[in-house]
């Protein structure tokens, strides 16, 4: 099965109050590009978490993002009463030895040192890491289903486009022998022209010319080296799974088409050949953009 490079996944859950959510996304890269950003109470497991991805994965540029839905549970607020009690009974001796008008409120009184303070509420990380382990999980496998769908979409357009490339060389073949009897009977006239013009006749080198020409316009070996790599494309992407990435392999084999196409055009002194081989860079061209998005 081929994989796409596309693909995104999230999880959610909770864990003692704390609740949290995992997203995975990825686009094509032409390595393995890894990205994890956690909270700074999880800040010592991202290299975990990294290997426990790195194992589902072999290209593409990856990131993970693990954020708090709800930061209620990591801190409270504290309110000291013996010493919010201390600070009334003072203010209220205060009023009464030196006849002040006014009291103390409630504003003022929490806004006193020492009378709030906010502390971290316990959690457990132990407990917290491994929930997050469960939810990278679920997300990674979301991102892979959506990146499996992405690459059976693209071996269904693969798969057309390879066809088309098998015609046309096809077609080649048929048209390349037309090609060579078609510059033999000009080289032909043509001696016959020279034998008419000047009474001279070389059978030798008009023989020799016609060699050269056949074998100068001659595309069987791009032929067959041009059907080899189709067959091996298509055995490749047979072969693809999740810990087979062929991405690379296939853009080889794109490069090798491509070399025996360009041999093929500058051979090709037939305007129909010509067209057709357009025809055929333009569907190796489209071929490339999908190849670049499989892992």
């Amino acid at each position: 099965m081929i994989f796409s490079m596309t693909g995104f996944g999230r999880a959610a859950r909770e864990s003692g109050g704390v609740a949290f959510e995992v997203e995975a996304r990825s686009v094509n890269h032409r390595h393995l590009d890894l990205r994890i950003r956690l909270p700074r109470l999880l800040a010592d497991r991202e290299n975990a978490l990294k290997q426990r991805v790195q194992s589902k994965l072999a290209r593409g540029k990856v990131e993970i993002v693990v954020n708090l839905a709800s930061n209620a549970a990591t801190a409270k607020l504290v309110i000291d009463e013996a010493i919010a009690g201390q600070y009334v009974e003072a203010a209220r001796a205060l009023s009464s030895r030196h006849a002040l008008a006014g009291g103390l409120d409630v504003a003022a009184l929490l806004a006193l040192p020492g009378v709030t303070r906010v502390v971290e509420a316990e959690i457990d990380t132990e407990a917290l890491a491994a929930s997050v382990e469960e939810a990278l999980d679920e997300a990674v496998r979301g991102m892979l289903e959506m990146r499996a769908a992405e690459g059976e979409a693209l071996r269904v357009e693969l798969e057309g486009r390879l066809a088309t490339v098998l015609r046309l060389s096809e077609a080649f073949q048929a048209r390349s022998g037309e090609v060579v009897q078609a510059a033999r009977q000009r080289l032909q006239k043509r001696a016959e022209q020279i034998r008419r013009d000047v009474g001279l006749s070389d059978d030798a080198r008009l023989h020799q010319e016609i060699v050269i020409a056949a074998d100068r316009l001659d595309i069987t070996e791009e032929l067959v080296r041009l059907r080899s790599h189709i067959a091996q494309f298509e055995d490749t992407m047979r072969a693809a799974g999740l810990d087979n990435p062929v991405g690379r392999r296939l853009d080889f084999l794109l490069q090798e088409l491509g070399r025996e196409a360009n041999t093929v055009g500058s051979k090709a002194s037939d305007a129909a050949l010509a067209q057709d081989v357009v025809a055929l860079k333009t569907e190796l061209e489209r071929i490339r953009e999908q190849v670049q998005n499989i892992e």
